[in-house]
């Protein structure tokens, strides 16, 4: 009987691709929760947003509309703009929550120009600590 030859590289190859479909997996089941609570998690986002003093609006129900629609969006949203889309803040924490960073860059780059905001307090990590405290529930 002949011995099986395994290939350092293709077991290595296999062992990435396991740990590339469980993340994910892992982000659609994530996505798939943000966008069927969106209700909830935009109260509550906003609500953390205006106590820890990160935002200051005109009206709090247009920005939870706006962070709800944001929510309902993820599920459609492809790779590559989701990429794109946390590309610059991607390395603000050491195992990110992809959801956190999303809506980070979201209120940093759109939110602040929605005509309802009249500014954005912090920086990036003071907004995606404040964010992540919200969608820290997500992570399996």
């Amino acid at each position: 009987m002949a011995k099986v030859n395994i290939s350092p590289n293709r077991t290595t190859d296999k062992t990435i691709r396991s740990i590339d479909r469980k993340r994910e997996q892992e982000r659609r089941k994530m996505f798939h929760r943000a966008k069927d609570h969106a209700p909830e998690f935009a109260t509550r986002l906003v609500q953390r947003l205006i106590d820890r003093e990160i935002i200051e609006t005109t009206s709090v129900s247009a920005v939870q509309e706006a962070i709800e629609n944001q929510l309902n969006s993820l599920g459609y949203i492809e790779d590559f703009e989701l990429q794109m889309k946390i590309a610059p803040i991607r390395t603000l924490a050491q195992d990110p929550n992809v959801v956190s960073l999303y809506m980070t860059q979201y209120i940093v780059e759109d939110l602040i120009n929605n005509p309802v905001i009249q500014d954005v307090f912090g920086d990036d990590l003071d907004i995606y600590r404040a964010v992540d405290s919200i969608f820290r529930v997500l992570r399996p």
